[in-house]
Protein backbone atom coordinates (compact mmCIF):
# COMPACT_ATOMS: atom_id res chain seq x y z
CA UNK A 1 0.00 0.00 0.00
CA UNK A 2 1.11 3.82 -0.85
CA UNK A 3 -0.38 4.62 2.51
CA UNK A 4 -3.69 5.52 4.19
CA UNK A 5 -5.89 8.15 2.85
CA UNK A 6 -8.85 9.77 4.28
CA UNK A 7 -10.91 11.11 0.97
CA UNK A 8 -13.40 13.67 2.19
CA UNK A 9 -16.77 12.64 0.57
CA UNK A 10 -19.50 15.06 -0.24
CA UNK A 11 -21.78 12.88 -1.58
CA UNK A 12 -21.42 14.63 -5.27
CA UNK A 13 -19.42 12.33 -7.75
CA UNK A 14 -16.15 14.26 -7.79
CA UNK A 15 -14.96 13.26 -4.27
CA UNK A 16 -16.80 9.68 -5.62
CA UNK A 17 -14.51 9.34 -8.30
CA UNK A 18 -11.11 10.60 -6.49
CA UNK A 19 -11.84 8.15 -3.88
CA UNK A 20 -11.77 5.24 -6.45
CA UNK A 21 -9.03 6.27 -8.56
CA UNK A 22 -6.65 6.46 -5.18
CA UNK A 23 -7.53 2.93 -4.66
CA UNK A 24 -7.37 1.83 -7.63
CA UNK A 25 -3.64 3.33 -7.03
CA UNK A 26 -3.15 1.14 -4.56
CA UNK A 27 -3.76 3.51 -1.09
CA UNK A 28 -5.59 2.75 1.63
CA UNK A 29 -8.95 4.58 1.56
CA UNK A 30 -11.10 5.94 4.18
CA UNK A 31 -14.28 7.79 3.17
CA UNK A 32 -15.12 11.05 5.56
CA UNK A 33 -18.47 13.12 5.17
CA UNK A 34 -18.86 15.81 7.27
CA UNK A 35 -21.97 16.27 8.84
CA UNK A 36 -22.40 20.79 8.48
CA UNK A 37 -26.20 20.57 7.32
CA UNK A 38 -27.85 23.67 9.03
CA UNK A 39 -31.72 23.02 9.58
CA UNK A 40 -32.85 24.09 6.63
CA UNK A 41 -31.22 21.42 4.34
CA UNK A 42 -33.28 18.45 4.93
CA UNK A 43 -33.67 17.70 1.25
CA UNK A 44 -33.40 14.04 -0.39
CA UNK A 45 -31.51 12.93 -3.07
CA UNK A 46 -29.05 15.48 -4.74
CA UNK A 47 -29.49 17.79 -2.00
CA UNK A 48 -26.66 20.02 -1.42
CA UNK A 49 -23.60 19.55 0.42
CA UNK A 50 -24.88 20.23 3.73
CA UNK A 51 -28.01 17.70 3.10
CA UNK A 52 -28.97 14.39 4.51
CA UNK A 53 -29.35 13.63 1.56
CA UNK A 54 -26.13 14.42 0.45
CA UNK A 55 -24.68 12.20 3.27
CA UNK A 56 -26.42 9.07 2.25
CA UNK A 57 -25.49 9.55 -1.21
CA UNK A 58 -21.52 9.78 0.21
CA UNK A 59 -22.25 6.52 2.00
CA UNK A 60 -23.34 4.05 -0.86
CA UNK A 61 -20.48 5.68 -3.21
CA UNK A 62 -18.32 4.17 -0.54
CA UNK A 63 -20.04 1.28 -0.09
CA UNK A 64 -20.05 0.85 -3.79
CA UNK A 65 -16.09 1.80 -4.04
CA UNK A 66 -15.71 -1.11 -1.12
CA UNK A 67 -14.10 1.13 1.21
CA UNK A 68 -14.85 2.25 4.97
CA UNK A 69 -17.46 5.46 5.76
CA UNK A 70 -17.32 7.63 8.92
CA UNK A 71 -19.56 10.84 9.21
CA UNK A 72 -17.65 13.49 11.56
CA UNK A 73 -20.22 16.55 13.20
CA UNK A 74 -18.99 19.77 11.96
CA UNK A 75 -22.04 21.21 12.04
CA UNK A 76 -21.49 23.61 14.99
CA UNK A 77 -17.80 24.17 13.51
CA UNK A 78 -18.88 24.78 10.56
CA UNK A 79 -21.24 27.79 11.36
CA UNK A 80 -18.83 29.26 14.31
CA UNK A 81 -15.96 29.41 11.70
CA UNK A 82 -17.78 29.90 8.34
CA UNK A 83 -20.70 31.19 9.00
CA UNK A 84 -20.62 33.42 11.14
CA UNK A 85 -17.70 34.93 9.64
CA UNK A 86 -19.90 35.52 6.29
CA UNK A 87 -22.75 37.47 8.32
CA UNK A 88 -19.92 38.95 10.50
CA UNK A 89 -18.70 40.52 7.07
CA UNK A 90 -21.70 41.05 5.21
CA UNK A 91 -22.20 43.54 8.30
CA UNK A 92 -19.18 45.34 8.00
CA UNK A 93 -19.97 46.15 3.81
CA UNK A 94 -17.73 43.40 3.14
CA UNK A 95 -18.83 40.70 0.20
CA UNK A 96 -17.17 37.27 1.49
CA UNK A 97 -16.05 33.83 -0.44
CA UNK A 98 -17.01 31.60 2.18
CA UNK A 99 -15.56 28.97 0.29
CA UNK A 100 -12.51 30.22 0.66
CA UNK A 101 -12.50 30.70 4.62
CA UNK A 102 -14.27 26.48 4.58
CA UNK A 103 -11.08 25.45 2.67
CA UNK A 104 -8.92 27.27 5.10
CA UNK A 105 -10.50 26.67 8.52
CA UNK A 106 -12.60 23.52 7.63
CA UNK A 107 -11.42 20.93 5.08
CA UNK A 108 -7.97 21.82 5.66
CA UNK A 109 -6.97 22.67 9.07
CA UNK A 110 -9.78 21.42 11.18
CA UNK A 111 -10.22 18.57 8.90
CA UNK A 112 -6.76 17.19 8.61
CA UNK A 113 -6.26 17.36 12.11
CA UNK A 114 -9.28 14.57 12.30
CA UNK A 115 -7.61 12.50 9.41
CA UNK A 116 -4.52 11.91 11.34
CA UNK A 117 -6.54 10.97 14.51
CA UNK A 118 -7.68 8.00 11.96
CA UNK A 119 -4.16 7.19 10.98
CA UNK A 120 -4.54 8.68 7.40
CA UNK A 121 -0.80 9.61 6.06
CA UNK A 122 -3.16 12.18 3.52
CA UNK A 123 -6.16 13.80 2.63
CA UNK A 124 -7.83 13.63 -0.47
CA UNK A 125 -10.61 16.11 -1.99
CA UNK A 126 -12.34 16.01 -5.14
CA UNK A 127 -11.14 19.74 -6.24
CA UNK A 128 -10.12 20.69 -9.59
CA UNK A 129 -6.56 22.00 -9.25
CA UNK A 130 -2.57 20.02 -8.58
CA UNK A 131 -0.31 19.74 -6.24
CA UNK A 132 3.25 18.80 -6.94
CA UNK A 133 6.69 19.08 -5.10
CA UNK A 134 9.59 21.48 -6.89
CA UNK A 135 12.74 20.14 -6.47
CA UNK A 136 14.53 23.51 -7.34
CA UNK A 137 12.30 25.40 -4.27
CA UNK A 138 12.04 22.77 -2.18
CA UNK A 139 8.48 23.65 -1.69
CA UNK A 140 5.09 21.88 -2.57
CA UNK A 141 3.18 23.82 -5.15
CA UNK A 142 -0.32 24.66 -5.71
CA UNK A 143 -1.45 24.59 -9.95
CA UNK A 144 -4.40 25.24 -12.00
CA UNK A 145 -6.62 22.29 -13.27
CA UNK A 146 -6.01 21.14 -16.51
CA UNK A 147 -9.21 22.08 -17.42
CA UNK A 148 -8.86 25.66 -16.80
CA UNK A 149 -12.91 25.85 -16.98
CA UNK A 150 -13.08 23.51 -14.08
CA UNK A 151 -10.44 25.01 -12.10
CA UNK A 152 -10.73 25.62 -8.26
CA UNK A 153 -7.10 27.14 -7.59
CA UNK A 154 -8.79 30.29 -6.44
CA UNK A 155 -10.50 28.90 -3.65
CA UNK A 156 -7.74 26.89 -2.38
CA UNK A 157 -4.65 29.33 -1.61
CA UNK A 158 -4.94 29.09 1.91
CA UNK A 159 -3.29 25.77 1.62
CA UNK A 160 0.20 26.44 3.13
CA UNK A 161 3.12 23.98 3.03
CA UNK A 162 2.04 21.51 6.14
CA UNK A 163 -1.11 21.12 4.13
CA UNK A 164 0.24 20.75 0.70
CA UNK A 165 2.58 18.56 1.93
CA UNK A 166 -0.61 15.92 2.65
CA UNK A 167 -2.46 16.58 0.36
CA UNK A 168 -3.75 14.65 -2.83
CA UNK A 169 -6.64 15.92 -5.31
CA UNK A 170 -5.72 13.54 -8.66
CA UNK A 171 -9.13 15.36 -9.95
CA UNK A 172 -6.77 18.07 -11.34
CA UNK A 173 -5.17 16.30 -14.16
CA UNK A 174 -8.13 14.80 -15.81
CA UNK A 175 -8.94 16.20 -19.03
CA UNK A 176 -12.48 17.81 -17.32
CA UNK A 177 -15.89 16.94 -15.75
CA UNK A 178 -16.35 14.72 -18.43
CA UNK A 179 -14.11 12.61 -17.60
CA UNK A 180 -15.17 12.26 -14.25
CA UNK A 181 -18.53 11.13 -15.09
CA UNK A 182 -17.11 8.91 -17.51
CA UNK A 183 -15.25 6.89 -14.87
CA UNK A 184 -17.60 7.23 -12.21
CA UNK A 185 -20.24 5.75 -15.11
CA UNK A 186 -18.04 3.10 -15.62
CA UNK A 187 -17.67 2.31 -11.59
CA UNK A 188 -21.18 2.18 -11.59
CA UNK A 189 -21.40 4.96 -9.53
CA UNK A 190 -25.66 5.72 -9.05
CA UNK A 191 -24.46 9.77 -8.85
CA UNK A 192 -22.88 9.72 -11.90
CA UNK A 193 -25.08 12.09 -13.55
CA UNK A 194 -25.77 13.96 -10.05
CA UNK A 195 -26.32 17.54 -10.74
CA UNK A 196 -23.24 20.19 -9.47
CA UNK A 197 -23.81 22.01 -6.69
CA UNK A 198 -23.65 25.41 -7.77
CA UNK A 199 -25.01 27.93 -4.94
CA UNK A 200 -23.35 28.31 -1.14
CA UNK A 201 -23.66 25.10 0.52
CA UNK A 202 -25.37 26.55 3.39
CA UNK A 203 -27.61 29.88 1.75
CA UNK A 204 -31.04 28.52 0.68
CA UNK A 205 -32.39 28.71 -2.72
CA UNK A 206 -34.20 32.21 -1.77
CA UNK A 207 -31.00 33.16 -1.81
CA UNK A 208 -27.89 35.23 0.43
CA UNK A 209 -30.70 37.98 1.23
CA UNK A 210 -33.12 35.68 2.28
CA UNK A 211 -31.04 33.96 4.77
CA UNK A 212 -29.33 37.07 6.01
CA UNK A 213 -32.70 38.51 6.99
CA UNK A 214 -33.64 35.03 8.89
CA UNK A 215 -30.02 34.30 10.42
CA UNK A 216 -29.40 38.11 11.58
CA UNK A 217 -32.16 40.85 10.95
CA UNK A 218 -30.39 42.73 13.88
CA UNK A 219 -27.24 43.94 11.28
CA UNK A 220 -30.10 45.28 8.64
CA UNK A 221 -29.94 48.94 9.55
CA UNK A 222 -31.64 51.91 6.86
CA UNK A 223 -29.31 53.95 6.10
CA UNK A 224 -28.53 56.39 3.11
CA UNK A 225 -28.14 55.98 -0.08
CA UNK A 226 -25.96 58.99 -1.88
CA UNK A 227 -24.37 59.47 -5.30
CA UNK A 228 -20.74 60.14 -5.88
CA UNK A 229 -20.93 63.79 -5.31
CA UNK A 230 -22.46 62.91 -2.00
CA UNK A 231 -25.67 63.75 -2.37
CA UNK A 232 -28.22 61.33 -0.82
CA UNK A 233 -31.05 60.09 -3.24
CA UNK A 234 -32.55 57.29 -1.59
CA UNK A 235 -33.03 55.30 1.56
CA UNK A 236 -32.02 51.29 1.65
CA UNK A 237 -32.81 48.51 4.31
CA UNK A 238 -29.34 47.38 5.50
CA UNK A 239 -26.18 47.98 3.44
CA UNK A 240 -25.43 43.64 3.95
CA UNK A 241 -28.31 43.73 1.30
CA UNK A 242 -25.51 45.15 -1.15
CA UNK A 243 -22.73 44.33 -2.76
CA UNK A 244 -19.93 46.17 -5.24
CA UNK A 245 -21.54 46.12 -9.02
CA UNK A 246 -25.28 45.59 -7.69
CA UNK A 247 -27.82 47.17 -9.62
CA UNK A 248 -31.06 45.82 -7.45
CA UNK A 249 -33.00 47.71 -4.91
CA UNK A 250 -31.62 51.04 -6.08
CA UNK A 251 -33.35 54.10 -6.97
CA UNK A 252 -34.45 55.05 -9.98
CA UNK A 253 -34.98 57.90 -11.78
CA UNK A 254 -31.25 57.91 -13.38
CA UNK A 255 -31.36 58.24 -17.26
CA UNK A 256 -28.59 55.94 -17.17
CA UNK A 257 -28.64 52.36 -14.99
CA UNK A 258 -26.84 52.97 -11.76
CA UNK A 259 -24.53 50.33 -9.75
CA UNK A 260 -23.84 50.20 -6.28
CA UNK A 261 -20.29 51.52 -6.14
CA UNK A 262 -19.19 51.69 -2.56
CA UNK A 263 -20.01 50.57 0.91
CA UNK A 264 -19.15 53.07 3.84
CA UNK A 265 -19.61 50.55 6.76
CA UNK A 266 -18.47 53.56 9.40
CA UNK A 267 -21.62 55.78 8.48
CA UNK A 268 -23.95 53.10 6.93
CA UNK A 269 -24.29 54.19 3.96
CA UNK A 270 -24.38 53.02 -0.23
CA UNK A 271 -22.70 55.12 -2.36
CA UNK A 272 -23.96 54.40 -6.29
CA UNK A 273 -22.82 55.96 -9.23
CA UNK A 274 -22.06 54.30 -12.82
CA UNK A 275 -20.77 51.31 -14.32
CA UNK A 276 -17.40 53.43 -14.99
CA UNK A 277 -17.22 54.42 -11.25
CA UNK A 278 -16.59 51.05 -10.71
CA UNK A 279 -13.38 50.82 -13.10
CA UNK A 280 -10.16 50.74 -10.12
CA UNK A 281 -6.82 50.27 -10.79
CA UNK A 282 -5.19 49.93 -6.98
CA UNK A 283 -5.59 47.69 -4.34
CA UNK A 284 -4.74 46.66 -0.98
CA UNK A 285 -4.33 42.78 0.04
CA UNK A 286 -4.55 41.88 3.47
CA UNK A 287 -3.90 38.58 5.52
CA UNK A 288 -1.86 37.13 2.78
CA UNK A 289 -0.85 34.18 3.05
CA UNK A 290 2.04 32.34 0.45
CA UNK A 291 1.99 29.03 -1.28
CA UNK A 292 5.03 28.60 -3.65
CA UNK A 293 7.04 31.41 -2.66
CA UNK A 294 8.04 32.30 1.06
CA UNK A 295 6.92 35.89 0.47
CA UNK A 296 7.98 39.17 -1.59
CA UNK A 297 10.51 41.74 -0.79
CA UNK A 298 9.80 44.73 -2.77
CA UNK A 299 8.13 44.91 -5.97
CA UNK A 300 6.61 41.45 -8.23
CA UNK A 301 4.69 41.21 -11.24
CA UNK A 302 1.91 38.74 -11.22
CA UNK A 303 -1.69 37.48 -12.69
CA UNK A 304 -4.08 38.16 -10.44
CA UNK A 305 -7.43 37.31 -9.66
CA UNK A 306 -9.87 38.69 -7.77
CA UNK A 307 -13.34 36.59 -8.16
CA UNK A 308 -13.62 32.80 -8.45
CA UNK A 309 -15.24 33.55 -12.38
CA UNK A 310 -13.01 36.27 -13.04
CA UNK A 311 -10.00 36.44 -15.36
CA UNK A 312 -6.41 36.88 -14.24
CA UNK A 313 -4.67 40.30 -14.98
CA UNK A 314 -1.39 41.34 -14.94
CA UNK A 315 -0.46 43.45 -11.97
CA UNK A 316 2.22 44.92 -9.63
CA UNK A 317 2.50 44.21 -5.90
CA UNK A 318 4.50 45.29 -3.18
CA UNK A 319 5.34 44.62 -0.07
CA UNK A 320 4.87 46.60 3.08
CA UNK A 321 5.66 46.92 6.19
CA UNK A 322 3.26 44.28 7.14
CA UNK A 323 4.62 40.96 5.58
CA UNK A 324 0.59 40.00 5.37
CA UNK A 325 -0.29 42.85 3.87
CA UNK A 326 0.51 43.99 0.11
CA UNK A 327 -0.34 46.97 -2.17
CA UNK A 328 -1.27 46.43 -5.76
CA UNK A 329 -1.80 47.94 -9.11
CA UNK A 330 -3.32 46.48 -11.83
CA UNK A 331 -1.66 47.23 -15.48
CA UNK A 332 -5.62 47.84 -17.23
CA UNK A 333 -8.64 49.25 -15.15
CA UNK A 334 -10.79 45.91 -13.19
CA UNK A 335 -14.58 46.34 -12.78
CA UNK A 336 -15.84 46.39 -9.13
CA UNK A 337 -12.60 45.41 -7.15
CA UNK A 338 -14.72 44.02 -4.20
CA UNK A 339 -13.48 44.20 -0.51
CA UNK A 340 -13.92 40.91 0.97
CA UNK A 341 -12.97 38.61 -1.80
CA UNK A 342 -9.65 37.06 -2.66
CA UNK A 343 -6.85 38.46 -4.66
CA UNK A 344 -5.02 35.25 -5.52
CA UNK A 345 -1.36 35.89 -7.49
CA UNK A 346 -0.31 33.45 -10.41
CA UNK A 347 3.08 33.20 -11.78
CA UNK A 348 4.84 30.56 -13.66
CA UNK A 349 7.18 30.99 -16.47
CA UNK A 350 6.76 29.72 -20.13
CA UNK A 351 4.11 27.18 -20.79
CA UNK A 352 2.95 27.41 -17.18
CA UNK A 353 3.08 30.89 -16.79
CA UNK A 354 -0.20 32.09 -14.57
CA UNK A 355 -0.66 28.36 -13.79
CA UNK A 356 1.47 28.51 -9.83
CA UNK A 357 -0.62 30.10 -7.00
CA UNK A 358 2.29 32.21 -5.64
CA UNK A 359 -0.09 33.01 -2.88
CA UNK A 360 -3.05 35.21 -1.71
CA UNK A 361 -4.99 37.39 0.42
CA UNK A 362 -8.38 39.61 1.25
CA UNK A 363 -9.48 42.71 -0.74
CA UNK A 364 -9.58 45.51 1.82
CA UNK A 365 -11.07 48.59 1.72
CA UNK A 366 -8.71 51.11 1.51
CA UNK A 367 -10.10 54.13 0.25
CA UNK A 368 -12.98 56.14 2.60
CA UNK A 369 -15.36 57.52 -0.30
CA UNK A 370 -14.58 60.89 -1.74
CA UNK A 371 -14.99 62.07 -5.58
CA UNK A 372 -11.22 62.66 -5.07
CA UNK A 373 -9.70 59.73 -6.59
CA UNK A 374 -6.24 60.51 -6.26
CA UNK A 375 -6.57 62.13 -2.71
CA UNK A 376 -7.96 58.70 -1.74
CA UNK A 377 -4.51 56.98 -3.98
CA UNK A 378 -2.58 58.74 -1.70
CA UNK A 379 -4.01 57.56 1.44
CA UNK A 380 -2.88 54.11 1.08
CA UNK A 381 0.56 55.22 -1.10
CA UNK A 382 -0.55 53.91 -4.15
CA UNK A 383 -0.24 57.21 -5.98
Amino acid sequence: MKGVVAAAMSGGVDSAVTAALLKQEGYDVIGITLQIWQEHSDSGKYGGCCSLGAVEDARRAAAKIGIPHYVLNFREYFAEKVIDNFVSEYAKGRTPNPCVECNRSVKFEELLRQASNLGADYLATGHYARIRFNDKSGRHELLKARDAGKDQSYALYTLDQAALSRTLMPLGNLAGKHETRRIATELGLALANKPDSQEICFVPKAGYVSFLEKKAPDILTPGPIVDMTGKEVGTHEGIALYTIGQRKRLPGGSIRPMVVVRLVAQTNTVVIGYEEDLLETDFVAVNCTWSAIEGIAGAAEVLCKIRYNGTAATAVIRSTDQPSRVTGRFYEPQRAITPGQSAVFYGGTGDERGQVVLGGGTLDDIRPFSTNNSANKELVGLS
